[in-house]
């Protein structure tokens, strides 16, 4: 007979009894596989029934928050809403990338002038950062796919002291390619600079990653590709980008290699022009 002072597995051998499901916050970035179809995403977002998840491949497939239902790292887990940070009472004092904040502000109307990136991940990152400050200016930010016909872009766009354009390069280092197509861009609207990291994924400190520093990759192999393998991530490039830019808080999660060059490009394009400082 059961006392009724123990609950049903108080009486349970030790080895018998089934051990908790831990639950796993569905951030940006997470890496699971949903057990009953097998299909393996990074989270792209979470709502309060349902997440969706990103393949390798670029397909979206949105899946119920069960109990159990993913597979994490080959642990079974239970995918719950991420919890929201506590909000300040006073609400924050300064921006991401550092600056003061505007309570209340608006976005201004766009600029004529732009900023160019190389890639999505930059625009993203930069937008993460410094999106606040760019909205307040009317600022833009565009990316483009890679630098190399950056002289007819120049041209097409049409710089001016009213449309000033600023462009950040990766890698740009003397004697680098990127080096000697920053150096035939001459119209003084137009200013690049750069950043030294091969890729903006280094351009985020490894410890804000939580790791001890960014992998060495061998010459003539894909670097994004060949971080995710020295560490041990699954390779899939989009979801482990997700994973580091879900780590960036604000600009000191960042390199200063990375933070002078924006922020000089911020001041290039709003001096002068409609609403800028130098108007």
């Amino acid at each position: 007979m059961r006392s009724r002072q123990y609950g049903p597995d108080d009486l349970t051998p030790p080895w018998r009894r089934r051990a908790p499901v831990p639950e796993l916050p569905a951030d940006p970035g997470l890496v699971v596989e949903e057990v009953s179809t097998g299909f393996c995403g990074a989270v792209i977002r979470c709502d309060k029934t349902a997440v969706t998840l990103e393949d390798r491949f670029g397909s979206h497939r949105d899946f119920p928050l069960l109990p159990a239902g993913f597979l994490h790292e080959g642990e079974v887990v239970t995918l719950v809403r991420p919890r929201p940070r506590a909000a300040r009472a006073a609400g924050p004092a300064r921006t991401a990338s550092g600056s003061l904040a505007v309570p209340g502000a608006r976005a201004r109307v766009a600029r004529a002038g732009r900023i160019y990136v190389e890639g999505r991940h930059d625009a993203e990152l930069v937008e993460k950062v410094w999106g606040d400050d760019l909205r307040v200016e009317g600022v833009v930010v565009e990316y483009l796919a890679g630098i190399d016909d950056l002289p007819a872009v120049v041209r097409a766009f049409g710089p001016s002291p009213e449309a000033r354009l600023g462009v950040l390069v990766d890698h740009l280092v003397p004697g680098s390619k990127e080096s000697r197509i920053a150096a035939s861009i001459e119209d003084p609207n137009v200013l690049v600079v750069g950043h030294p990291f091969i890729d903006i994924w280094a351009a985020v400190k490894p410890s804000s990653v939580g790791i001890p520093a960014w992998p060495e990759v061998p010459r003539g192999q894909d670097w994004k590709t060949g971080v995710c393998r020295a560490l041990g991530w699954p390779e899939h490039t989009g979801a482990a980008w997700q994973r580091i830019l879900g780590r960036v808080r604000g600009f000191r999660d960042l390199d200063p290699g990375l933070l002078g060059p924006v922020e000089h490009l911020i001041d290039h394009v709003t001096v002068g022009g409609p609403g800028g400082p130098g108007a």
